[in-house]
């Protein structure tokens, strides 16, 4: 049997998480009817840093959630609110014992009121190893990153007309990463754990790094490689919509959120907007500087995308950036029109700084449409229709739409070249450093989320 075909243990999977196999479980000696628990809950260490973490036991009664099982689990989270450490969960279960009846539903509730209580003051992450069903699904996915072997399978209720449960929990946004199996699911977690802090009051990491070595391409993945520092880049969530794209990753040795709206010649469409929304709320949660790459001709408005609920899920996105109160620095190094302009780079509502190669284009409407709108009674009579357009459109990206212009109307802090970005980056990130904002007294927001 090769690795890539083991399916690990609850004990093995614990043990491939935490440094040099070593943890020290909690409560190992409690049990349901004379049976464990079906759970095993550790702290340990993962690269030097303490972490809590579980692993459900789908050896014992196939891991179903018991009150015992749950107050162990429970153990962890108060655990981790009292010393503002990560959790990590491992589920592979049916679900609740079905013999516990009512006791299973409310010990669901319980773990699910400390995991929302817990969101946004340490990092949570699950691991989907194998069953993920009912209430234990929920509880999975209200942590900031779910992570599922592709094998593994996450629902509410069974649903046979869906093959790949793993494929569409990625396509639907409920899985950041897919891995091959349990020995790839445990690295990514370590790779992203190694990305955040500790919790939502300690510093970002800050590592030694190396200088990025690839060349500049004109979408998001080559701008992040080009820009991060070498191999510190994790995409997330990359079958979630088509134009955007999300990372953890270093510049300089310190931690951020990178945002790019180009991955894709296309529009946002309401699953980008969703996607992003998300990733800004974790970045802000943690402090963690997000870094905006804008070149988007802005939202999709298709009937198809509408019926999605675009318009809803751009507030959600403006709002998003608008409440985020870290370190929010945008560089469009393309097109960056109206509504999308705001949204990303928009001094008003979103960043702390905004920067743009000097061959941006920034305009409230889009070239094309500015021209018919404004100048249209100039391309009466002519004799070369598309010809005309395009010089048109030439000239009003020059006197209306450049970098030049956005710089002389204070919406751009400056104009860089490509090759400038990296180090803009490096030293707007040192002088924000020291941001402080306080925002007006409530209990939380109504945004659209």
């Amino acid at each position: 049997m090769t690795k890539d075909s083991i399916s690990l243990s609850a004990r093995d999977r614990l043990a491939r998480l935490f440094d040099g196999g070593e943890f020290t479980e909690l409560d190992a000696f409690a049990k349901v009817s004379g049976n464990l628990s079906g759970v095993i809950t550790a702290y340990g260490y993962v690269d030097s840093n303490p972490i809590y973490a579980f692993a459900q036991d789908s050896t014992v009664n196939d891991g179903a959630l018991t009150r015992v099982q749950a107050d162990k689990i429970s153990k962890i989270y108060d655990m981790a609110a009292k010393t503002g450490l990560p959790v990590v969960g491992i589920y592979d279960s049916f679900g609740a014992d079905l013999n516990d009846g009512i006791s299973a539903m409310t010990s669901y509730g319980e773990l699910i009121l400390k995991a929302s209580n817990l969101s946004g003051v340490v990092p949570q992450i699950s691991i989907v190893a194998g069953i993920c069903a009912g209430a234990s699904a929920i509880l999975a996915v209200s942590a900031d990153f779910v992570v599922m072997s592709k094998s593994a399978e996450l629902f509410i209720t069974p649903n046979t007309e869906v093959k790949d449960l793993a494929q569409n929990a990625a396509e639907n946004g409920t899985a950041s990463l897919i891995a091959e199996d349990d020995f790839d699911a445990i690295e990514k977690v370590k790779k992203i754990l190694l990305k955040l802090p500790q919790n939502n009051l300690s510093p970002v990491p800050l590592f030694e790094y190396d200088e990025p070595d690839g060349a500049f391409y004109d979408n998001a993945e080559g701008i992040a490689n080009a820009v991060c520092d070498l191999e510190s880049v994790i995409e997330l969530s990359k079958d979630l919509g088509t134009a955007s794209y999300t990372a953890l990753a270093t510049i300089g040795g310190a931690a951020v959120g990178i945002c790019a709206t180009n991955k894709t010649d296309g529009k946002l469409t309401s699953l980008d907007c969703s996607k992003l929304a998300r990733f800004v709320r974790m970045c802000d949660a943690f402090a963690i500087p997000i870094i905006t790459f804008v070149d988007t001709e802005g939202f999709d408005n298709s009937e198809s995308s509408n019926k999605s609920g675009a318009v809803l899920q751009m507030a959600k996105l403006a709002s998003a950036y608008a409440e985020a109160t870290t370190i929010k620095i945008s560089v469009v190094t393309g097109k960056a029109y109206g509504p999308s302009y705001i949204t990303l780079a928009g001094k008003g509502s979103n960043a702390d700084l905004v920067f743009a190669v000097d061959n941006a284009v920034i305009s409230a409407l889009e070239p094309l449409a500015a021209v018919e709108f404004l100048s249209h009674d100039k391309l009466k009579g002519t004799d070369d229709l598309d010809k005309s357009r395009e010089t048109l459109v030439n000239e009003y990206i020059k006197n209306e739409a450049s970098a030049v212009v956005a710089a002389e109307k204070m919406c751009i802090d400056g104009i860089i070249s490509v090759g400038e970005i990296r180090k803009t980056l490096i030293n707007a990130i040192e002088i924000m450093a020291g941001k402080r904002v306080s925002r007006l007294p409530k209990k939380h927001s109504n945004s659209p989320f």
